[in-house]
């Protein structure tokens, strides 16, 4: 579909999910991004365990585009290393590289899809920008919420596990990112912003 004149082995797409890699960060706030990618990898059936540009890697068809899909294990702030490589690798534009993450500034199970935009204070996000040269990337913000009061470390905060009312709204929200990704790469993130900021 988005060719560019490149083989069908090629990729046309990066989906970089943000994360840190161990047990003892699994299913925290700061790794929703890597449960989102778990929830998409399943709706695809295909598993994202390929050991590419330091990332667990899977090239597959999603929303009709060939994709590579990728848990950079750099650890956060490092994860524009894995995602610059493969952008080059396979000459992949920034508009082209899907980043999901986490966000502390949205309500819990909120989505929020932007073509470009700043950091926010997002470790991850900075070393994108930093290994793509700019922010005109698109990203995927997936809601977690604020500190429960200003005393509370953020870092504490975000390497925690969501719980109850929060933890439902999260895991709810994962497995809409999940299926948004398809339609965010056939229509476009422009045009399927309005659907995918409505949850």
């Amino acid at each position: 579909m988005f060719g560019f004149g490149r083989k069908q082995t090629g990729v046309e797409w990066l989906l970089v999910f943000l994360g840190n890699p161990g047990e003892r960060y699994e299913h925290t706030r700061h790794n929703v991004a890597w449960d989102v990618a778990d929830a998409l990898a399943e709706d695809l059936d295909v598993p994202i365990q390929r050991l590419k540009f330091r990332a667990l890697t899977h090239v597959c068809q999603v929303g009709g585009a060939r994709a590579m899909l990728m848990k950079p294990v750099t650890y956060m702030n490092l994860s524009g290393q894995a995602a610059g490589e493969a952008a080059r690798f396979y000459q992949i534009p920034p508009e082209r590289v899907l980043v999901v993450c986490d966000d502390v500034a949205l309500p819990p199970g909120k989505l929020r899809l932007r073509a470009q935009g700043s950091a926010g204070g997002h470790n991850g996000l900075k070393s994108i920008a930093q290994h793509l040269g700019g922010e005109n990337y698109p990203r995927l913000r997936v809601g977690v919420g604020g500190k429960p009061h200003p005393d509370y470390d953020l870092a504490d905060w975000v390497l925690a596990k969501p719980q109850g009312e929060d933890a439902k709204a999260i895991q709810a929200a994962v497995q809409r990112a999940a299926k948004a990704i398809p339609l965010i790469l056939e229509r476009g993130v422009e045009r399927a912003q309005e659907q995918v900021n409505r949850g």
